[in-house]
């Protein structure tokens, strides 16, 4: 399983007109052949603070997330929305309940 963790930044003032595009984001993630799971949080403690966090079955499904067209539609979105300080990172996972 490949796992993706990190955080990026909206401007608090800003989170709530970025959620749209987010929310779509999302949805055409999570609906892609290969995603386990999807999801983008605000930090309570920190509004302008968003918590990434994806799953996939391997890397054949992130690679080809990365070419979805909802993903070139996001990326050009970005800049507009306010989003900076992206700070990702990939790790390769067994997955074992606790």
């Amino acid at each position: 399983m490949i796992v993706i963790e990190g955080t990026v930044r909206v401007p608090p003032e800003r989170v709530e007109a970025a959620r749209p595009a987010m929310e779509t984001m999302i949805r055409a993630s999570r609906a892609e052949p290969g995603c386990i799971d999807y999801a983008y949080s605000v930090d309570l403690l920190d509004p302008g603070l968003v918590r990434v966090t994806e799953r996939w079955e391997n890397r054949e499904a992130l690679k080809a997330h990365f070419a979805a067209p909802h993903m070139a539609a996001w990326r050009e979105e970005i800049a507009s929305l306010g989003i900076t300080d992206r700070s990702l990172r990939l790790y390769e996972a067994d997955p074992e309940p606790i």
